[in-house]
């Protein structure tokens, strides 16, 4: 999901009084419904945003809104098992759906034609999911797999989650995403239940149509398939705010490897800071691309690393500004380190020459038209702003934003949050692979 945000930027010189226009509607059952209109293709994006994922877990049931990314396509009352993607490959159409800290999204993409069913379906499956247990436990053993697969067998995906793990030390944020593997294990089906009650809820929801379509049709369908499923408790408000930190933590993984991994990262605002679009300039200027301040010293110049990656991302509570390394072979994690502080300290000291910083802008703006020109992009950008900024109507604020970023903007963040003592420290230090005896 690295930079999210960086494509949602409009360009000032496009805007008129409304760039992004959005039929909004709100059922009697508290589910948010958007509307976009693009004639161009006859295809629609139908994007469902969830407002629930790790955040809203809880020790010991870790992993679970990952958990339903999978079974929501297992079957529900009227189209059973797997029945979702057979009937949509059918009608022309595909999907996919991710899950993050803070939401899980599901994503339809389909001809005009088939919008209709895509409504019925996805009703099928918010109101009447089936919980057989064969299924769930074929689903648990999916998620075991891919844990293996992504976190203990994977250098990167291993140093991640022992990140957050550290730089967290109250707030849920400190779990992965996928789950502890003890957890996995151990949800019952009464887990299971409650949690796509609060989570599924039609109040939890926003649906955004983006596409070939009318306003009127869309709330028509809206209103007999969605309309009539009951409106639930939300999810309990996540309560615990993480304290400041107090000085640098480490955590150090020592596993086989060929290379080491660094990571490096600083406690940020959350997405509706207003400071924001500052991170989103002071991310671009250190690691957008191979122009960037981190790319040119660490891998042209210095040759210490083969790549550089992190940034942010929109976050509903206190987020990170995040880097990651692969050391190159024969240099060491320490002189990466040297590099990356340097490097911060005098973005904190010297003010963004000018030609830089218009830049950096326009690579945002750059990145923002590549999502704008399609149905799909425009649905995500559009759900990701409800979410995340309060309104989908920031979006049409949010040139005056990025505009407003000055060099001293620069300066005084990047003082006040790549502080050492607002550090987390990550190292993948590689051992030898023992030989299999024969």
């Amino acid at each position: 999901m690295r930079r999210i945000l960086a494509v949602l930027w409009l360009a000032p010189f496009a805007m008129s009084a409304q760039m992004v226009k959005v039929s909004e509607h709100t059922l009697s059952n508290g589910m948010k419904i958007l509307i976009h209109e693009d004639h161009d293709v006859p295809n629609v994006a139908l994007y469902l945003f969830f407002k629930i994922g790790s955040r809203n877990e809880r020790p010991g049931a870790t992993g679970i809104s990952h958990f339903f990314e999978h079974m929501m396509f297992n079957g529900a009352k009227k189209y059973g098992p797997k029945q979702f993607d057979i009937q949509m490959e059918k009608a022309g159409g595909r999907n996919n759906a991710y899950t993050t800290r803070d939401v899980t999204v599901y994503t339809d993409w389909f001809p005009r034609t088939a919008l209709e069913l895509m409504f019925d379906m996805e009703a099928d499956r918010i109101r009447d999911l089936s919980f057989d247990p064969k299924i769930v436990e074929s689903e648990r053993g999916v998620v075991s797999s891919e844990r293996r697969t992504s976190v203990e067998n994977n250098p990167f995906g291993l140093l991640y989650e022992q990140f957050f793990a550290t730089a967290y030390i109250a707030h849920p944020y400190q779990w992965p995403v996928i789950g502890w593997a003890s957890d996995i294990q151990s949800w019952t089906i009464e887990d299971l239940k409650a949690h796509y009650r609060m989570g599924y809820a039609p109040n939890n929801c926003v649906v955004v149509v983006s596409g070939d379509v009318r306003p009127g049709e869309v709330l028509a369908l809206a209103k007999k398939y969605f309309e009539p499923i009951p409106r639930q408790e939300p999810p309990p408000p996540v309560r615990t705010v993480e304290p400041p930190q107090l000085g640098e933590r480490r955590v150090n993984v020592h596993r086989p490897a060929n290379l080491p991994i660094l990571l490096v990262g600083f406690h940020i605002g959350s997405a509706r800071d207003p400071d924001y679009p500052v991170y989103e300039v002071m991310d671009t200027i250190l690691a957008g691309g191979r122009s960037s301040r981190l790319h040119q010293r660490l891998v042209e110049k210095e040759q210490l690393v083969l790549n550089v990656g992190g940034g942010i991302n929109p976050s509903l509570d206190p987020g990170q500004f995040l880097f990651s390394f692969q050391i190159r072979s024969g240099r060491q994690p320490a002189e990466v380190e040297k590099s990356l502080y340097e490097e911060l300290e005098r973005l904190a000291r010297d003010p963004v020459p000018p030609e830089e910083l218009q830049k950096v802008k326009n690579q945002i703006l750059a990145e923002f038209y590549r999502q704008l020109k399609t149905i799909a992009g425009k649905a995500n950008l559009l759900g990701s702003y409800e979410v995340f900024f309060g309104s989908w109507n920031e979006i049409n604020a949010a040139p005056a934003k990025i505009e407003k970023v000055t060099a001293d903007d620069v300066r005084r963040v990047a003082a006040k949050i790549f502080s050492p003592r607002n550090r987390t420290v990550a190292t993948l230090i590689p051992e030898q692979r023992e030989e299999v005896a024969k």
